[in-house]
């Protein structure tokens, strides 16, 4: 199976997906509008990572097996998930508020997605292999629609004073 890595930067305004390969290189980014309404938000994502992946079925750097283009598919948006219910919560877009964006498009695309805050996965992504991979601390800021933060340490996402892989 080909390993190809899916990461999704899921804004106020815009949807966009960026696909790395096994060895860490962009293959491919593109952009969409987000509908700003979470049903057909769902769906837009839905879309937009089955078609990315056909034409990775189809493209010069093709997977063996069709219809399992990524290894892995992770989302960052512009809100926490609460871990007790898996609901959105502080959102800047309002309309994620307190519905199961993770648990809707794990079945929207029949399998795992993960969803995080997209300032932590910036941190995270820095301190892994970014501009700051190598530091013990890595804090990001991300100012766009709306405005967060993330924290590693060590390489690990920080969240509410406990260390995560």
């Amino acid at each position: 199976m080909a390993d190809y890595r899916l990461g999704i930067d899921f804004g106020g305004t815009k949807i966009e997906i960026a696909v790395l390969d096994h060895a860490g290189r962009l293959l491919l980014r593109e952009r969409v509008p987000n509908p700003g309404i979470y049903d057909r938000a769902v769906v837009a994502v839905r879309d937009f990572v089955l078609g990315i992946e056909t034409r990775l079925d189809a493209a010069p750097f093709q997977n063996p097996v069709a219809g399992k283009a990524t290894t892995s598919l992770g989302i960052g948006i512009p809100g926490a998930i609460s871990p007790e219910t898996g609901l959105v919560k502080n959102a800047n877009a309002t309309w994620l508020n307190n519905k199961p964006f993770g648990r809707d498009l794990d079945t929207a695309l029949q399998r795992s997605v993960r969803v995080e805050n997209d300032a932590n996965c910036f941190a995270l992504s820095e301190a892994s292999d970014g501009a700051a991979a190598g530091q013990s601390v890595v804090f990001g800021v991300i100012i766009g629609t709306g405005m967060g933060r993330g924290i590693a340490m060590m390489a690990s996402l920080w969240l509410a004073g406990t260390p995560l892989q």
